[in-house]
């Protein structure tokens, strides 16, 4: 898979650009703010429909205007796809192969991204909402139906926790918590059992990379870590039993804090090296060492379930990496995965695969083709 043409325009500090990309490492040259990141931004933004660097779509759009669009021509295995996400203040737009989708469920998941930025490098470190939105966003690209269960739990989330607020101050309506309590469960338990199938398959391809990676020295663990104590091979019935329990035991607390006390919204991911907890005990290198480890896993796991590698975004990373750890980075990609590379210079990083990639040149919102 490999994003052919790329077309954006009122996006970021873009006019207007159109760009066409080898199916190979593409470097994104360029001092700071002039651009770089935006060309990778804009890529993950056309796969996701959400940025990685905010929630606010007012500032994906151009200065003065009334919204961005961003095109692509995507070659796939089964065949070439567009896809357009026009962004505006009202609200977001998506179509592939030039129809509108209603549900961006319908729409992720036609073209594979990973990002690897300088704040993943917080994914082991930072906090559990990181971990959580690494989750949903991953699971969403290869399981569609993710999003749509997710979606639901949220809103639901909304409406209950709106509702606990009343009953704080009112105490009446106790049979309406009782309905919007059942129906979240249901959507939760969808949820969880994802989450733990996913970060299991995602422990299976990262720890013999986290193991290479440090030499033998090390060995990886993943674990899924829910708000509430459930075993990982509990089915969706078992789950949903634990859940109803659980929460008939919490209502009285819930009421009196306004806000949901267990479910999805509340869990989190734990790394382990050497049985020891890499957020509390990990040097900084083994932290990042990790952080690289789970996003070369990310490769093959999408690979492993929709038959191809996604795109690669590099978003300045390869500065934040040390020799060895940018040298096993670069020999994995090589040849195998379409790669963005944004960085201000290449020099004093002599590899093969990026003496033979295709050069970029930005400046001022301009981006031109060296080599």
């Amino acid at each position: 898979m490999y994003i052919k043409e790329l077309y954006i325009k009122s996006f970021r500090n873009y006019e207007e650009a159109a760009i066409t990309f080898d199916n190979c490492v593409n470097v994104i040259m360029g001092e700071n703010a002039q651009g770089k990141t935006n060309i990778v931004e804009s890529i993950y933004l056309l796969a996701m429909s959400k940025s990685h660097r905010t929630s606010k779509d007012k500032e994906l759009i151009g200065w003065e205007k009334d919204f961005a669009r961003i095109q692509g021509k995507v070659e796939r295995r089964n065949g070439p796809i567009s896809l357009e996400l026009i962004v505006a203040t009202k609200g977001k737009k998506v179509k592939l192969n030039g129809l509108e989708q209603r549900k961006l469920s319908e729409y992720i998941g036609a073209m594979n991204v990973v990002m690897f930025a300088p704040e993943d490098l917080n994914l082991v470190k930072g906090s559990p909402q990181i971990r959580r939105r690494f989750i949903d966003m991953e699971i969403g690209q290869i399981n569609p139906m993710y999003l749509y269960n997710l979606a639901i739990y949220q809103k639901i989330l909304l409406q209950r926790n709106h509702l606990l607020k009343e009953l704080q101050r009112q105490g009446k309506n106790r049979m309406m918590l009782e309905i919007l309590t059942s129906q979240l469960i249901d959507a939760a338990v969808k949820v969880v059992q994802k989450r733990f199938q996913f970060v299991q398959t995602l422990e299976e391809w990262a720890k013999p990379i986290h193991e290479e990676i440090s030499r033998g020295k090390e060995i990886l663990n993943i674990q899924y870590k829910p708000s509430l104590d459930v075993s990982e091979t509990m089915d969706l019935s078992k789950l949903e039993e634990a859940y109803n329990e659980a929460f008939s035991k919490l209502t009285e607390k819930e009421i009196q804090r306004g806000t949901t006390l267990l479910g999805p919204h509340r869990d989190d991911l734990l790394f382990f090296i050497n049985d020891k907890d890499v957020q509390t005990f990990g040097s900084q290198g083994q932290q990042r060492t990790t952080a690289l480890s789970v996003k070369m896993a990310e490769l093959e796991l999408i690979k492993s379930k929709i038959g191809e590698y996604p795109i690669l975004l590099l978003d300045d990373v390869l500065s934040e990496l040390d020799d060895f750890r940018q040298s096993h980075l670069l020999n994995t990609i090589q040849g195998k995965v379409q790669t963005f590379v944004t960085t201000t210079s290449v020099e004093g990083i002599d590899h093969k695969t990026l003496n033979e990639a295709s050069t970029y040149k930005v400046e001022q919102g301009t981006i031109t083709k060296l080599k």
